[in-house]
């Protein structure tokens, strides 16, 4: 019996000796590399690090890396911030924990590397189209998409650049359909583990999570109800002059503050801001382009084998590369800080 004790305890420290260690210094330090240089980390944790050199050696696309990498950014940020909560006693519940999880699951699943089979379309290194012509054959993966496109398509209501910025709407609505998706998928795997290891006294804690859960899946799907809405509306009418904003991500934003009981002054206000944000959005896009035809240049360049052009259009490629990354970042981050806005400040409006 004594041994059985001893082990369990032994078993318990190595488990916390595992856990500090994913966090402490030396777990994070530069690690020197096979040929004794050191290998520069990219990020403060060590299992977003180890996402990452995963994410190289799955050798995603460049656009696609750039984008992982502002989602381990933003999950590197608030995993930092709520080390702070925690060590002053707040998350009581684990709640914000349980988010974090969740959020890096959902990190790991968009990407192909929850360990499940992706069946998802494969990515592909050619250039994108839907930035520069609309194709018979568009699909979006989902029948009603499908069947509200080629009617909107066909329908000789749109030009060429209205068709564009149309596209541009499905094509983001489709990516939310995913999220949800994949958010759901996550929630259900959470709630089959605590099925199974939940304990009478943490009975009450677990539930609140749980409903927190379930109420964040209701307000996305009400979210991608309106969503659809918008497009059936846009489908069958057009685009009106005095459309406020071009992006599908800003006028999802401007759609939201609209429906949060926000006085004149604050909606007035927060265009002003949207307008910005709609600036940093375009140029994302813009550097997301060139990184694109930079990789499709290095590849033609490196086929050729002149050591010279290769290094010129490497260096080009890295900082494009470089300039994506912070960009994402920085545009994930403001619409982040403005979705948390608008939903406080509706929030506040409706408790008055």
């Amino acid at each position: 019996m004594k041994c059985v004790c001893l082990l369990t305890v032994l078993l318990c420290l190595a488990v916390d000796h595992a856990m500090a260690g994913r966090y402490s210094r030396e777990a994070n330090e530069d690690k020197p590399s096979s040929d004794g240089t050191n290998k520069a980390i990219e990020f403060r944790i060590a299992k977003l690090n180890q996402v990452w050199e995963k994410s190289l050696r799955m050798q995603l696309s460049p656009v696609r890396l750039s984008e992982l990498h502002s989602d381990l950014k933003i999950q590197e940020k608030d995993e930092l911030q709520w080390k702070k909560i925690k060590a002053e006693g707040l998350d009581e519940n684990g709640e914000k924990e349980a988010q974090l999880r969740r959020n890096f699951n959902v990190i790991l699943t968009k990407y192909g590397m929850d360990g499940k089979r992706d069946t998802r379309p494969l990515e592909s290194n050619s250039l994108k189209d839907h930035d520069h012509e609309i194709k018979d054959g568009d699909t979006f993966d989902d029948p009603r998409l499908d069947k509200l496109w080629n009617k909107a398509k066909s329908s000789g209501k749109f030009s060429s650049e209205e068709l564009l910025s149309l596209k541009r709407e499905f094509q983001h609505h489709r990516d939310k359909i995913n999220e949800y998706n994949i958010v759901m998928d996550t929630v259900s795997r959470t709630e089959e583990i605590h099925k199974n290891v939940i304990t009478p006294l943490e009975g009450e804690g677990k539930e609140h999570v749980l409903h927190q859960k379930h109420s964040d899946l209701k307000l996305k799907m009400r979210d991608l109800n309106q969503g659809f809405e918008r497009l059936r509306k846009l489908s069958h009418e057009g685009f009106t002059e005095d459309s406020e904003f071009r992006e599908p991500r800003v006028i999802e934003l401007w759609e939201a503050a609209r429906r949060a009981n926000l006085t004149d002054d604050e909606l007035e206000s927060l265009k002003e801001e949207l307008r910005h944000f709609e600036t940093k959005v375009e140029k994302h896009s813009h550097y997301q382009e060139q990184l694109e035809l930079s990789h499709q240049k290095l590849l033609h360049v490196e086929a050729l084998g002149d050591q010279d052009h290769i290094k010129r259009n490497q260096d080009k490629y890295n900082t494009l590369s470089e300039k994506a990354r912070e960009m994402g970042y920085k545009m994930k981050k403001h619409m982040q800080d403005l979705h948390n806005k608008i939903s406080s400040q509706g929030l506040k409006h409706n408790e008055l």
